[in-house]
């Protein structure tokens, strides 16, 4: 999908990328007296909220698993999963907006955007799953040697997330309705994707609409590694690959031919 010379442009923008990274982690939490440290107390303060009112206030549990923490586990594996992905298709589909006057004023692979894009969100993720790991450790929840699926699923996260976000990103700067109209549509995509209830509590009617849902499936695998300690069924996983594959595709087909014309829209 990517040229060698393109391959290599990146890598000697590398500087540039992480250069971006760094202001944009800089720039968030400037003028705040606790600076870095709101990366830590915000994701602590949620995970601690879910853990205290759905294991101990509401008791909530989820059929089939006899854990206090289950339910709140599920739900925390599937809400900082899927603000993975929101946040890298979300400001992949700006990213040219935003970035318009540095786009006409210098001379850079244009696909340093997307890779900053990237690292910045695994860089906010990673701190909110490091803690959470931790957090499922301490509390004897830990999933063995399943956690390590996580690797394949969350590279396969990263790479539809990144895939529909070009497309919306290329879309958003001649059809400025194309952001506003996934900001809605997100919403219902979040809550028709088992993250906050299961698949199996559905109508099986229901249950294989849901199945056409390319994010159902990978969040169903993350939430089995870390709630259950289950490996993936790896083949319900060959249509949300092809589909990232495919928007990828689209993607790089739609910014290598118009990204001439993107500069002359911004």
């Amino acid at each position: 999908m990517l040229s060698r010379s393109l391959i290599q442009s990146l890598w000697n923008y590398r500087a540039f990328v992480l250069g971006s990274v760094k202001r944009e982690f800089q720039l968030k939490y400037r003028n705040s007296l606790l600076g870095a440290a709101w990366a830590i107390l915000n994701p602590l303060a949620m995970i601690l909220v879910y853990t205290v009112i759905f294991s101990q206030i509401m008791r909530a549990k989820l059929p089939g698993v006899d854990n206090t923490f289950g339910y709140s586990i599920y739900l925390c594996a599937g809400v900082l999963t899927w603000g993975l992905f929101t946040e890298i298709v979300t400001r992949s589909q700006n990213m040219f907006l935003d970035n318009a006057n540095l786009l006409k004023k210098l001379n850079f692979p244009r696909l340093c955007l997307p890779v900053t894009v990237i690292a910045t969100a695994l860089l906010n993720f990673a701190i909110v799953f490091g803690l959470f790991s931790a957090f499922l450790v301490i509390s004897g929840n830990f999933p063995g040697w399943a956690f390590l699926a996580l690797i394949p699923l969350l590279a396969l996260l990263v790479v539809f997330s990144v895939g529909l976000g070009l497309v919306l990103g290329v879309l958003n700067v001649f059809f400025r309705d194309v952001g506003q109209f996934f900001g809605i549509f997100v919403t219902f995509w979040f809550w028709l994707t088992p993250i906050v209830y299961p698949a199996t509590i559905l109508p099986e009617r229901v249950q294989s609409l849901v199945a056409l849902n390319p994010m159902a499936s990978v969040m169903g695998a993350v939430q089995g590694v870390l709630v259950r300690g289950d490996w993936p069924h790896w083949g319900q996983l060959l249509y949300p690959l092809a589909l990232a594959l495919a928007l990828c595709l689209l993607g790089l087909r739609l910014f290598r031919r118009h990204a001439g014309e993107m500069v002359d829209e911004l």
